[in-house]
Order: structure tokens, then C-alpha cells, then sequence
């Protein structure tokens, strides 16, 4: 599974994570979270995939953020249709559409995004679009009917090594493409802590 680390928002902060070679950097262009992105991306790897991440911006704004921070992958946490992912088609390398699951989902929502979407990103439904920090029953995604790599996100932590170790083993994880961490790994929001999350990649068997 790759790697993507989410809710940057302070640029030493943001050297230092991309110092670990994370596959994904994600930036949150929402004002009213307290991760929203504000500033500069400082130089990094050209191997880091940089992600926007939106919920329900217009869409012409996420086209101008997307030239503005040579974005590489767009992720969509609202309730973005399947037209527009469609209308974004061209103007990113990869769009990525999130769903929210508590304790059920309906797959059937899925089907008209295939065509429109990369990949799927699995969340936990909470107060927030992104964000909440605790997990949803990953067994849920036992039922997944596609073929489509998927994000797994949701209050990931260190103290999830075990549980995810015993997700890779599951069906349920035969399409998951990348891990997608956020509030877990923080000092205060948008501020990683760099040893945790290290000490994370090293527990965790995460491809280039």
C-alpha cells in the first residue's frame, strides 16, 4: 500500500514529512477547517503526488488551485457529482472521490462515479468532511463490488499498526491502493509529528 499524509499546513513542517518520501502530501483548501492551506508548498519531491483536497468548491476555483500549486491530485469530500469529477477530467492526473461509511454502506452510490474517478476514498462519516479521528468498521468494505483501487482513511493512527496489519490480510484490503492519515499523527492540527509518523511508515510495509 502507498502512503498519504493529509492536512499539511506549515511549511518547515511540510520538509520534514516530505523528508520521509510519503507517495501523497494532501492540502486542505476548506475555510472552515482549522487545517485549511493558506500559504506556499516549499520545494519537494517530484515523487510526492500533491493533493488537493475540497468539499464542494466551485469549480473554477478548484481549476485555479490546481494550476496555482501544480496539484497532481485533486480529492473531492463533498457531495461532488458525478458530472462535475467528470468536468475535472484533463485538468489533474488524478481525481480522487470520498465517501463516508459509519457502520453500513450502500455501494450502490459508487457505480456512477467509476467512470469519472481514479480512486475511491473510504472515510469515516462524523461532524466533519474529513478529519473526526476514529475509525469506521473496516469489515464493511468486505461487500466492496469494484474493481477500483480505494484510499483507506479514517482515524488512523499508530495505534492502529496491529488492526491494519490484519486488514492487509483480509479480502476486504484486495483493492486498497494507499493508507490516507491526517489528525492522529499531530501536535496541534495541521502540525505532524514527524517521529510518529516515521516510526509508522517503519511498521507498516508501504510500496514505492
Amino acid at each position: 500500500m502507498k502512503l498519504k499524509i493529509c492536512g499539511m499546513k506549515y511549511q518547515d513542517n511540510m520538509t520534514e514529512v516530505a523528508g520521509l518520501q510519503p507517495d501523497y502530501l494532501g492540502f486542505i483548501f476548506y475555510d472552515k477547517s482549522s487545517r485549511n492551506f493558506d500559504t506556499s508548498i516549499p520545494e519537494i519531491s517530484n515523487s510526492i503526488k500533491k493533493t488537493g483536497v475540497f468539499v464542494n468548491e466551485d469549480l473554477q476555483v478548484v481549476i485555479e488551485k490546481i494550476k496555482t500549486f501544480n496539484l497532481q491530485a485533486v480529492q473531492l469530500h463533498g457531495e461532488e457529482s458525478p458530472e462535475y469529477c467528470n468536468d475535472l477530467k484533463g485538468k489533474v492526473s488524478e481525481i480522487i472521490k470520498v465517501f463516508s461509511i459509519k457502520n453500513e454502506f450502500n455501494f450502490e452510490v459508487l457505480k456512477p462515479y467509476e467512470a469519472v474517478c481514479d480512486y475511491f476514498l473510504f472515510d469515516t462519516k462524523g461532524k466533519h468532511p474529513g478529519g473526526n479521528g476514529y475509525t469506521f468498521d473496516w469489515n464493511v468494505l468486505n461487500n466492496y463490488p469494484s474493481t477500483k483501487p480505494f484510499f483507506l482513511s479514517g482515524g488512523i493512527g499508530f495505534d492502529e499498526i496491529e488492526a491494519v496489519k490484519k486488514f492487509q490480510q483480509s479480502t476486504a484490503s484486495k483493492y486498497c491502493y494507499a493508507l490516507d492519515v491526517n489528525s492522529k499523527f499531530e501536535i496541534e492540527p495541521g502540525l505532524k509529528d514527524i517521529k510518529l509518523l516515521e516510526n509508522f511508515k517503519q511498521s507498516l510495509s508501504f510500496r514505492s
